[in-house]
């Protein structure tokens, strides 16, 4: 497995890496610095070749769906567009669709690899939930995700590959990805409401189901929950939660804009 060493360490102590997922505008560098891994919204004009350490810079990826912002969105063709996420105003794009997979991987990860990024969070892999109308659907969506996937590694097979959640693709692709990661196991974060929100126990039960199918792969599982960003008590607690389950923790805001000091190795 392309991730054997590490996988093996995460999946017997959940404690032996960090990661940190910060989108902020000014990267806190000094702080990121002391995570194994940090994911980067690249778009805020983050140089990882300038901040060479024991750090691996990772590169946020939007797959499933696209923001007007990105310099590349106009290129899409707009056949590619089959629905609207009004929750984060972003395109659905059809994954399924025969050019996307080249079009991810020559205009969006090739510019991010040649920068100096070393993996990628491939984030919006169940945004086909949006626009599928029934099981031909969702095969069709999924087929089209795991040629995207292969097709990053495939192509930079060095880079580390972070998916957020993607449970149905795994036992296609677990060879090819680094990790798994989730959000929201015990608090998360609703845009709609623009508030924190309790994971009711039913959305939790459900999510250690996949966990455990994800380890079973020999994939580390990393959780990402939500505090207010100066309630370090609160943070602490999620901390302590998600290790006691196994996982890699990592606990912000809602915005993934702070470090709260609770969440740093």
């Amino acid at each position: 497995m392309v991730c054997a060493a590490l996988c093996q360490a995460a999946e017997s102590d959940a404690s032996l890496w960090s990661i940190a997922f910060y989108y902020g505008k000014a990267p806190q560098t000094a702080l990121l610095s002391r995570f194994d891994m940090a994911v980067i919204e690249p778009d805020n004009g983050f140089d990882p070749r300038s901040h060479a350490g024991k750090t691996r810079w990772l590169a946020y990826v939007s797959v499933g769906e696209v923001m007007h912002s990105r310099p590349y969105f106009r290129d899409i063709p707009k056949s590619w567009i089959v629905g609207r996420n009004r929750e984060w105003q972003s395109e659905v794009i059809d994954s399924s669709a025969a050019g996307w997979p080249e079009f991810i991987v020559s205009r969006i990860i090739a510019p991010l690899w040649r920068a100096g990024y070393q993996g990628f969070f491939l984030d919006t892999l169940d945004s086909y939930q949006l626009v599928s109308r029934n099981d031909e659907d969702r095969q069709r969506y999924q087929q089209g995700l795991v040629a995207i996937i292969q097709s990053i590694h495939r192509n930079y097979p060095q880079a580390r590959l972070i998916l957020n959640r993607g449970f149905e693709l795994l036992p296609t692709v677990h060879e090819q990805v680094y990790a798994v990661a989730f959000e929201s196991l015990f608090k998360g974060w609703s845009e709609a409401k623009q508030s924190y929100v309790d994971v009711p126990t039913e959305g939790r039960e459900w999510l250690l189901a996949q966990v455990k199918m994800v380890k079973s792969y020999g994939v580390p599982v990393i959780a990402i929950d939500y505090c207010p960003p100066e309630d370090a008590s609160c943070a602490k607690t999620l901390m302590r939660q998600i290790r006691e389950q196994g996982l890699v923790p990592y606990v912000t805001d809602g915005g993934l804009g702070a470090i709260n000091p609770a969440s740093l190795p």
